[in-house]
């Protein structure tokens, strides 16, 4: 796994061992920090379920000024200080090691949120959502299997795009859209 583009592109990543994260593929990660560009520079930008980190170094990769990661899993963290270390990014990021149910009430969240729980955890979409939908996020970007149905809103969101690659999706929630 490795970093797209931007800053750190092409820079290897380290992937926690084993099946508890998916990591969001290359091509996948290439085409939504295409359409994202120009609210990425200088946003803050939050990877809820970070795994490895990928999109969240994606996004301090292309301009980003600072990105908060939040994972529970110990390999998973394991792995994202390692790439924090390696990047050299420590004064750009903050770490969170809690469940992110635990943290969600806990501060404004601002900026670009990119929500990616397990697959099989569908109840996590909608209760991440509904908090999101009362918060003062700009976009919220959530992957998921093509299967899952989310709603068209969510509070102050609306999704107004869908990025489809085979079953992988990832739907674009915008403040106040239409």
């Amino acid at each position: 796994m490795r970093v797209i583009a931007g800053q750190f592109g092409r820079r290897k990543l380290i992937a926690p061992k084993g099946e508890t994260t998916r990591p969001t593929p290359d091509r996948m990660r290439e085409a939504l920090f295409s359409i994202i560009a120009p609210q990425i520079e200088g946003a803050l930008f939050t990877d809820f379920y970070s795994g490895s980190g990928a999109v969240g170094f994606e996004a301090l990769s292309r301009g980003a000024a600072r990105c908060t990661f939040i994972e529970n899993d110990r390999a998973a963290l394991d792995a994202l200080r390692q790439n924090v270390k390696a990047l050299g990014v420590e004064n750009r990021t903050e770490l969170i090691a809690k469940p992110v149910g635990s943290v969600l009430h806990q501060r404004p969240w601002k900026g670009i949120l990119f929500l990616d729980p397990p697959y099989e955890a569908a109840a996590e979409y909608e209760s991440c959502l509904q908090w999101f939908g009362k918060s003062e996020a700009e976009l919220v970007l959530v992957q998921h299997d093509r299967r899952l149905k989310l709603a068209e809103r969510f509070g102050r969101l609306a999704c107004t795009r869908q990025l489809k690659q085979g079953d992988n999706w990832v739907s674009f929630y915008f403040l106040g859209a239409a």
